[in-house]
């Protein structure tokens, strides 16, 4: 730029009080500029050394508890604080001096700006509309340095989107597939763009946080690792961040958003379903960012083209995304398989731009209590949901009233994108690989809640009740496991006295377990009708518990000659390769280990082979150290598991799968070689289920469930199971699964009678 090039300030002043401003601030900063509302300039006109400067005048709210944002209160009234009438803001600016401030975008020359507009804008577009984009823009970033990252939301995005260059291209190319006018598709892709595009405005961001935060405020005090979401913060300066949350409650993304607010986080766009669209919810939720977006589009190659080229704007403006890899909320308290639709379409976006990336961020949300546990539980059983609406909502936030424990945010650890789509490799399970990946790092972070343990303790029990010293005696050695082995457990003080009966009052004072106090002890008790509840809470803890009961599951099976150096185990018909002639004991047990865990991996996420052998190791250490240096006789591994009495974890973390395996292999086996439709399959499962609860056939009642159902239904069918593709008599190979389940059935009985040798004080169901 020459000394005599001149100088544009560009402002969108409103009212005489706020161009009174932006002159004041630009005779100090640019004395010879000439200043002119961005709307009635000809850019055509300039001159290509002119240099423009995107200014705005913004207006602060007061301070209210150290943070300057919009309230109900001023809604109520007609008031915007951040777009006040222009009578009143003279009046403000007298009162409150630091109201009004002037921002500075990062100015540019028409020249600059030409030359972005070839690279970046389809061929025709006007250049004049494109520089007051990149003024607005410009002039945005400029504006959060003073409001704080908090309130970065995207600005003109449809217009963005659909002007640029690679939009229109890849609109050209799929009219060209569908044999359509280019103009026809490029109409059909920017009115979708503007259907689900979240219109995001400081005011609905603050007044939907106002609103909406009601719904968990009263009922959790939420806790965060504070350490890890700076350098999370700090993280986000060069990167985008991809939020994948745990879903068990509707309240997952305001707790979330909360959090991140309170850290100056930018707010997350959320993609989620358009089943919470309704009046008054989705007007609001998409100006805060909710983007609501159809359950499935696959049929639709225009809604397809538009929402990838979203995601890939989103990815290349580095806004941070949100959504919920399960699809849904946990029926079960554990982890869903992840959903793979949306992260196939940012493995796409970021396909589309040379050398971007994205962070996914792995997210845990875990409450001590919900209130919606219950209809969850009543879905799983068979129950029909019932559709969210108006009503919904005020019933929702009525019961939300209750103070339910704590809900805590924690973070695994951040994966780069491309980094782990290098890692997992070409094929078809990449993408399957990646998201496998993330599941097991929000388990990871996953942190056990005493309700939890509770839950874990008297789901093994009797249908009896049992005194405040019995429940204590069985939380220690699960106090003391996870202590050893560092894991994100609870306050110790909650699982004993004083802590462990007020655990057991906030459980019983929404119907989990209940106390009677007419005798000369107290005793408590599951509700006979919650046992499902109940097991909700425990399962949120199981996955840290799984390696250590496949472990003494193994372990079992050597010390009573199930597992044979060289040989094929008992029942074995599964097993992925034939024993080596050489093959020791380890190894041995080992390949046991994978068979086990062959048969759950469609209930937990597993690492991949090497590390799950690792961590079995890791387990080893805990349960019997020194073994590293120890040949394991079937003699040697008995002594570990007799040692280890009533610290025995396999038969209350397994059974209910098996559990639930039992039962589907006994329909299909009653099916023979014939075979149903899933949903019919699964609804004959609820009724056997509960047959074989009732006759003490099942050894967990809270086996009874369309999610563990649909676990061994995958299972079934990942084994040829269900339509009996390559198998030569299909009646015979479903039953040797049902006899691989009833193997495993008896090695937890047996496992619960070692732990009778010393008295387990909740009694065991098998008996």
């Amino acid at each position: 730029m020459q000394m005599s090039d001149p100088v544009l300030v560009l402002t969108k002043a409103r009212t005489s009080c706020e161009m009174r401003a932006v002159t004041d601030w630009a005779a100090t900063a640019y004395p010879d500029a000439e200043i002119r509302q961005g709307a009635d300039v000809d850019f055509d006109s300039l001159s290509p050394g002119t240099l423009l400067v995107p200014v705005r005048p913004v207006w602060l709210p007061a301070a209210r508890q150290g943070e300057r944002r919009v309230t109900l209160g001023d809604v109520l009234v007609l008031s915007n604080p951040r777009r006040p009438l222009g009578l009143m803001q003279p009046v403000i600016r007298r009162r409150r001096p630091d109201a009004l401030r002037v921002v500075a975008g990062e100015p540019a020359t028409i020249a600059e700006l030409r030359e972005r507009h070839a690279s970046d804008q389809a061929e025709g577009e006007p250049f004049g509309q494109f520089v007051r984009l990149q003024a607005s823009v410009s002039a945005e970033r400029a504006e959060r340095q003073i409001v704080g990252d908090r309130y970065k939301v995207p600005r003109l995005v449809a217009e963005q989107i659909s002007s640029s260059a690679r939009f229109q291209s890849g609109a050209a190319k799929l009219a060209a597939e569908l044999g359509r006018p280019i103009d026809a598709v490029v109409s059909e892709a920017t009115d979708k763009l503007s259907g689900f595009v979240a219109t995001q405005s400081r005011l609905m961001d603050d007044i939907f946080s106002a609103t909406f935060n009601r719904l968990h405020e009263r009922a959790w005090n939420v806790t965060v690792d504070v350490d890890t979401l700076s350098s999370l913060r700090m993280l986000n300066k060069s990167t985008g961040l991809v939020f994948l949350p745990s879903h068990r409650s509707y309240v997952d993304p305001l707790v979330l958003a909360k959090v991140l607010r309170n850290n100056d986080f930018p707010p997350n766009l959320v993609l989620g379903g358009n089943n919470l669209s309704f009046w008054p919810v989705g007007p609001v939720a998409r100006r805060a960012g909710m983007i609501f977006i159809r359950r499935k589009f696959g049929s639709d190659p225009v809604y397809k083209f538009a929402m990838r080229s979203y995601l890939a704007y989103i990815i290349e403006k580095r806004f941070n995304l949100e959504w919920y890899i399960e699809g849904g909320r946990s029926r079960t308290g554990k982890l869903r398989k992840p959903m793979l639709g949306l992260l196939n379409y940012v493995v796409d976006a970021v396909g589309q731009l040379d050398d971007a990336d994205v962070t996914i961020v792995p997210t845990s949300i875990v409450y001590d209590q919900l209130q919606e546990v219950g209809a969850i539980a009543a879905e799983d059983a068979g129950g029909v949901k019932k559709p969210e609406g108006v009503g919904w909502l005020l019933r929702y936030a009525k019961a939300q009233r209750s103070y339910l424990g704590d809900a805590r945010v924690r973070f695994g650890r951040p994966i780069s994108m491309r980094a782990a789509l290098d890692e997992a490799g070409d094929g078809p399970a990449r993408l399957e690989k990646v998201a496998f990946r993330v599941m097991d790092e929000i388990n990871s972070a996953t942190p056990i809640t005493a309700t939890s343990l509770v839950g874990f303790a008297a789901l093994g029990a009797q249908d009896r009740a049992y005194t405040l010293p019995e429940i204590e005696a069985v939380l220690a050695p699960l106090l003391d496991y996870i202590e050893r082995r560092g894991l994100p457990g609870p306050d110790p003080a909650l699982c004993r006295g004083v802590g462990l009966v007020r655990t057991l009052r906030v459980l019983a004072g929404n119907g989990v377990v209940s106390c009677y106090e007419g005798g000369s002890e107290q005793v408590w008790s599951v509700v006979p009708e919650n046992r499902a509840v109940a097991a909700y809470y425990r399962n949120g803890a199981l996955h840290h518990f799984v390696d250590r009961a496949i472990v003494e599951m193994g372990m079992l099976a050597l010390a009573e000659g199930e597992v044979k150096a060289g040989s094929t185990p008992i029942r074995s018909n599964h097993v992925g390769s034939p024993p080596a002639p050489d093959e020791n004991l380890l190894t041995a047990a080992q390949r046991e280990a994978l068979r086990i865990r062959d048969l759950l991996k469609f209930e937990f996420f597993f690492p991949p082979k090497t590390e799950f052998l690792h961590r079995l190791g890791i387990e080893l250490d805990l349960l019997a150290p020194g073994w590293r240096a120890v040949y394991p006789t079937q003699e040697w591994t008995y002594e570990v598991l007799h040692g280890h009495t009533g610290a025995l974890l396999a038969r209350r973390t397994l059974q209910p799968f098996f559990d639930a395996q039992l039962v589907v292999a006994t329909k299909l086996v009653e099916l023979g070689n014939t075979s149903q439709e899933k949903d019919v399959l699964i609804a004959d499962c609820l009724g056997l289920g509960r047959q074989l609860a009732l006759q003490a056939v099942l050894r967990s009642k809270d086996s009874v469930s369309k999610d563990l159902y649909d676990g061994a239904y995958r299972l079934a069918d990942n084994r040829g199971l269900i339509h009996g593709e390559d198998i030569v008599d299909l009646r015979v190979a479903r039953q040797d699964w049902l006899d691989e389940v009833e193997l495993m059935r008896d090695r937890l009985a047996r496992i619960a009678s070692i732990e009778d040798l010393q008295p387990d004080v909740f009694g065991e169901e098998e008996q």
